[in-house]
């Protein structure tokens, strides 16, 4: 292909604009490394891998592992003829995915190449153009092998969740061939036609959520979950990296500044609550550029003497844990970035005719859990005290009213099978009048025959709890495991688990056992077919 298009410039003009085509065309594929033009030194790194990564990021302990794992399959392979499989790492914003690359990047030893798929809707932008008019050129995959010029480079594809869903081609196909170690090794791109090698490219994607990535895709990648950072964690982030860079940023050094354990405690406590660590960075962004402050006028001689020492300034923080409400619980979800936190589930009784109304933005099957939890209130109405005789609804007798059950933050789409245990209790507390404490959060599903089945993002959503003071979680029996591997040590120690197998046993943990005015036994038979 080339030494024909070298063949045909020397026939054509000098100022003709095939001529510039042609020499851009050329200039393009003499510059990409091919096979024979880089020789590689191979080298052990793994321990330097190790090291990199604990001097560059607190805890991720298991992420660490996982990583390091990785990274011997791919000193195992390196030699191989197929390069290894793609990694992936999906968490919410702000804990470390970009980071994590850069450091596995340093370790290695090899070039780092980021580039965002937030916003593609052609697969031209990966694949290239054709070169059919002046002005064309090569996908970004190509171009990042032109600019590294070395073959074995770390290429880091961010937003792979918020690329186009445009009509022009299939972005989600060209990155499979992409990313896919058994087709890459043959990357056709449309703007240099000559196969390319991409399979000893190590491919690292980020995504905060795996919900609009194609399955096939997923199949490709190795999945590693970053699920968010504890407040013990946060702390000696805050003092090891987010302090230092701001105060270089600010013009200050650590002299000039001392913040200490108990103001950056109140700092992490009560003014964030997210699961990663850049709105702590901005709060301790802000109390540094104040002190910057102080410091300027000071050095002008416009500083007035305050006396300062030996007072604190109290900031009234709103929390969750206020008081008791009737007919209102705490859910536990995981929001649209990954990251998990508490939903109040709010329900008031309204005069009517019987009904359930449901608002709060909702899906189709958060719906059907709010269907299904009253359904099972009112067959258990009798056993729960509530009606006199098990023929009467509650919601007819003595007078006939509607439940209206809402969710807050009602601009955010809530879906998925994870809300039935909390919407029970709340429908158990609002036609009860019993109250469940504040400082207790719930997920879980239920079926019509009472059985609390389990539910997915344990970790996130324990991790919310944690992050709002929540004390004690409710949890189903099947979830136990995710809570043994996945939640720290130091979390565990914190919070009580209690894990349910029946909505009984959830009523019990949620309102106190013995709360409750059961009316004789309610067994739960089952068939053995």
């Amino acid at each position: 292909m080339g030494v024909r298009e070298w063949r045909r410039l020397k026939r054509i003009p000098q100022g003709s604009v095939e001529n510039g085509v042609i020499r851009s065309y050329l200039e393009w594929l003499t510059s990409i490394p091919w096979p024979n033009s880089t020789r590689l030194k191979t080298r052990p790194f793994l321990a330097a891998a190790r090291a990199q990564l604990d001097a560059d990021h607190f805890g991720l302990e298991k992420i660490k592992k996982r990583l390091i794992e990785y990274l011997a399959v791919v000193r195992l392979k390196e030699k191989a003829s197929r390069g290894p499989f793609s990694c992936k790492f999906v968490g919410p914003p702000g804990t470390g995915k970009t980071s994590l690359g850069q450091s596995v990047a340093k370790a290695l030893d090899r070039p780092f190449q980021r580039i965002s798929l937030g916003g593609v809707r052609d697969e031209a932008e990966i694949r290239g153009h054709r070169r059919t008019y002046e002005g064309t050129s090569s996908g970004t995959s190509v171009s990042q092998l032109k600019d590294t010029s070395w073959r074995r480079f770390l290429a880091l594809q961010g937003g792979m969740e918020k690329r186009g869903r445009g009509r022009r081609g299939g972005v989600s196909s060209t990155l499979l061939e992409v990313l896919d170690p058994e087709q890459n090794h043959t990357f056709n791109d449309h703007y240099i036609n000559v196969p390319i090698d991409l399979s000893q490219v190590l491919f690292i994607c980020t995504a905060n959520t795996l919900e609009s990535i194609s399955t096939p895709l997923l199949d490709r990648c190795e999945i590693i979950q970053l699920s968010g950072y504890t407040y013990d964690e946060k702390m000696h982030i805050a003092r090891r990296f987010l302090l230092p860079k701001q105060l270089q940023a600010n013009g200050l050094d650590a002299s000039q500044i001392n913040i200490t354990e108990p103001a950056l405690l109140h700092i992490t406590t009560r003014y964030t609550r997210e699961a990663g660590v850049r709105s702590l960075e901005r709060a301790i962004g802000g109390v540094v550029r104040y002190k910057a402050v102080e410091w300027a006028e000071s050095l002008d001689g416009t500083a007035q003497t305050q006396q300062q020492e030996g007072t604190s300034s109290r900031t009234s923080v709103s929390q969750l844990k206020e008081e008791e409400r009737r007919g209102v619980v705490y859910g536990l979800v995981v929001m649209g970035q990954g990251e998990g936190g508490i939903l109040p589930v709010e329900t008031i009784a309204v005069p009517g005719s019987g009904k359930l109304k449901l608002t709060g933005s909702l899906g189709d099957v958060i719906k059907e859990s709010g269907e299904l939890a009253l359904s099972w209130v009112k067959r258990h109405a009798y056993d729960l005290c509530i009606t006199n005789s098990r023929t009467e609804d509650p919601l007819k007798f003595p007078d006939p009213i509607d439940i209206h059950l809402h969710l807050p933050a009602g601009a955010q789409k809530k879906d998925g099978p994870s809300a039935g245990v909390a919407m029970t209790c709340a429908f158990v507390s609002l036609l009860t009048g019993t109250c469940v404490p504040a400082n207790i959060a719930m997920t879980g599903e239920i079926t019509l025959r009472g059985r609390v089945t389990p539910v997915g993002g344990i970790k996130e959503k324990v991790l919310g709890a944690h992050r709002a003071q929540v004390t004690k979680v409710i949890l189903p029996w099947a979830n136990r495991k995710d809570v043994e591997h996945d939640v720290s040590p130091e979390i565990r120690n914190e919070m009580e688990f209690v894990f349910v197998r029946t909505v009984r046993e959830a009523l019990e943990a949620a309102f106190g056992r013995g709360t409750l005015g059961w009316r004789g036994e309610s067994l739960l038979l089952e068939s053995r077919l």
